[in-house]
């Protein structure tokens, strides 16, 4: 019997360079392709399809794994997912990667103007966003090209994924600090129960590097910005005990 835990996200905020590091680890499996992600226990058609199918059509039985996990970062949006996961899989874990939500939605808006899904300019799409992020092709894609300032409101995310799971079972990492810290990364593979001590060749590595130009914002919006995240940042750094000093602004 495998164990399973999930990167369920968040988008834009180093959750491809999360699976690069857990990939490498000798007992663990990642689910494979990569891209486009599994979002198996998101998409409807797919769970239909049953657990015996999700085992083997994304794992392909790695020699010496026994823990399998996936990347599927639009889970964090899915309370859907978040249910199915704990009724088949109660003892997972899950990871939470969160970036500046000022820096991942700058982010996450060039990554929709570059596939094709983005026409506005940055400045009306943040101020506009409740107007449309729900007014997207739903057969294209599986959640809203559009919710770049939502999506990073995390602590009600989190606090939805904690109605399902205990707290232990969460891990919540940020990812200024993590990026290229060796002591982070041992301290994550401690809490899935991996071997510690074994270092990955992709600690340094950039993965997955958004195609951003320089992104300048205008005074007036990056005041809008820091409003709009302020009370939901600071909850989440009630809830994670920290100062978030490298999210704060002006």
């Amino acid at each position: 019997m495998f164990e399973h835990f999930f990167i369920v996200g968040a988008q834009r905020s180093g959750t491809s360079y999360l699976y690069c590091l857990l990939a490498e680890h000798p007992e663990i499996e990642m689910a494979r392709p990569v891209r486009p992600e599994p979002k198996f226990f998101h998409t409807d058609a797919l769970f239909a399809r049953g657990l015996e199918y999700y085992q083997n059509h994304f794992f392909e039985g790695k020699a010496g794994a026994w823990l399998r996990g996936e990347k599927s970062a639009s889970y964090i949006e899915s309370e859907k997912a978040a249910k199915r996961i704990a009724r088949h899989f109660p003892k997972a874990k899950l990871l939470f990667i969160l970036r500046d939500p000022i820096e991942r939605a700058i982010s996450n808006y060039w990554f929709s103007v570059s596939n094709g899904l983005e026409t506005m300019p940055m400045s009306e799409a943040f101020l506009h966003e409740e107007e449309r992020w729900l007014d997207y092709d739903h057969e294209r894609v599986s959640v809203s090209p559009y919710a770049y300032l939502r999506r990073g409101r995390y602590i009600e995310y989190i606090s939805m994924y904690e109605r399902y799971f205990p707290a232990e079972s969460i891990k919540i990492m940020l990812f200024e600090q993590f990026v290229g810290s060796v002591d982070l990364v041992r301290d994550l593979y401690a809490f899935l129960g991996a071997a510690s001590d074994f270092i990955p060749s992709t600690l340094h590595q950039v993965i997955n590097k958004g195609d951003k130009p320089d992104t300048t914002l205008s005074p007036d919006l990056e005041r809008y910005l820091v409003d709009y995240f302020a009370e939901c940042n600071a909850r989440l750094a009630e809830c994670l005990g920290l100062d978030l000093i490298e999210w704060q602004r002006l």
